[in-house]
């Protein structure tokens, strides 16, 4: 159950000797306020939580008060009657007035300043997200209740013409509106039955991409290419190879690892994408290839490879633009890799990842792979590997064959 009480907030006292007449509301223990006006302790009625006579505004004052006392407790029947879990805190959000008026725009900039604090990766590419829901809706702002399912699809067509034409992108598109949605939501700014995804309404899903890793000899053909110790390409494939070694650890996560993340021949990090802590043995490969960098290691807290070594770590944003930078620069020197090994298929950095899985096959247990990948759901590892295992489609379309 939510409170709600007048009082004069006694411990708070402005210049002029005044304290301020308070709106004081209780959930689950947690007080929250919100402070009216200002007058003084003798213009204050204890007892009758109102305002005297004495003070020359008392009927306004009173009226106020009164008025917002109404609107607390309403507020709290309208939430209780919609059986609608809320703090106290979210309550005085709305009562403030902060939230009356809250639209998409106002919102999301929270959302990403919030992004930017935490240190969180994906700030830019949720900047540029917004900015397309923006550009879509003209420059105009938009309330929640606006934001519908068929809006929603309007906005699909429209990054489809607009030549995003990866379903993933655009679906990495609508679960930002979607997110920022959902915080909407939380903070009451609006009822969840405006909200426009889920069952029944628009559903956000990713685009299904097929996924063709390497095969043994081509990793092979790359390993025992001939390049300049130091040239770009070298340590574009240093870091495509200790990837693979490693499992396919993705690219930021690859670049962000430290000297002292290596402890006694295991490699422990924390998973970017979804904040895990993990250990794993380094295999020799992977260890060869950190002694080609140890010599430019310039303290036991310095990154293993170059590309972070010179950002600025209390900007996230910066890290960012670095590690997209060093992701495109890659993806050139992978493209002269394939040529240079003469393997037809496209060589990317998440190619790495395709890679292990093809060459793991069904060979190794589907739940040590769960482990390999970090992932969290073993139905996700099921899925990821069914890209790169055909042996049973293949032997049931040559059993048909066979005659």
């Amino acid at each position: 159950m939510a409170s709600v009480k007048i009082l004069l907030y006694k411990s708070k006292q402005n210049s002029k000797g005044q304290h301020p007449i308070a709106l004081r509301i209780t959930k689950d223990r947690i007080p929250k306020y919100k402070f009216l006006e200002y007058i003084k302790l003798k213009d204050w009625n204890e007892e009758k939580t109102e305002v005297r006579q004495s003070h020359h505004s008392y009927k306004r004052l009173n009226n106020l008060i009164d008025n917002e006392y109404v609107r607390a407790k309403n507020l709290i029947l309208d939430f209780e009657a919609k059986d609608k879990k809320f703090t106290a805190g979210q309550l005085m959000t709305i009562l403030k007035g902060n939230r009356d008026s809250m639209t998409f725009s106002k919102l999301a900039e929270e959302y990403l300043k919030e992004k930017e604090l935490s240190n969180k990766r994906g700030y830019s590419s949720d900047v540029s997200r917004v900015e397309k829901f923006k550009n879509f809706l003209n420059g105009d702002d938009i309330h929640f209740e606006n934001i519908t399912e068929s809006l929603l699809k309007r906005y699909e067509v429209y990054m489809k013409a607009n030549g995003l034409k990866s379903k993933t992108s655009r679906a990495n598109c609508l679960s930002v509106v979607r997110t920022i949605f959902n915080k909407a939501i939380t903070e009451g700014i609006v009822d969840a039955e405006y909200y426009p995804f889920g069952k029944r309404k628009l559903k956000v899903k990713p685009g299904k991409t097929l996924k063709i890793g390497l095969d043994k000899e081509e990793i092979k053909k790359i390993e025992i290419l001939e390049l300049e110790e130091g040239s770009t390409t070298w340590h574009t494939r240093n870091v495509f190879l200790f990837s693979f070694y490693l499992a396919g650890i993705r690219i930021s996560d690859t670049l962000h690892l430290k000297w002292n993340d290596i402890q006694s021949g295991r490699l422990y990090y924390q998973m970017g994408k979804n904040e895990k802590p993990d250990s794993l043995e380094l295999p020799e490969k992977a260890l060869h290839i950190l002694s080609r960098y140890e010599n430019d290691k310039m303290n036991h807290n310095d990154f293993v490879f170059p590309e972070l070594k010179k950002a600025n770590l209390k900007d996230p944003r910066d890290i960012e633009r670095k590690i997209n930078a060093a992701a495109g620069k890659f993806n050139v020197h992978l493209k002269k890799i394939a040529k240079q090994a003469e393997i037809d298929k496209k060589i990317t950095n998440h190619i790495s990842r395709h890679s292990f899985g093809n060459i793991a096959g069904s060979n190794i247990p589907v739940q040590m792979l769960q482990k390999l990948y970090r992932h969290s759901h073993l139905s996700t590892t099921i899925g990821y590997q069914s890209n790169f295992d055909h042996t049973k489609t293949d032997e049931a379309l040559n059993n048909v064959l066979d005659f």
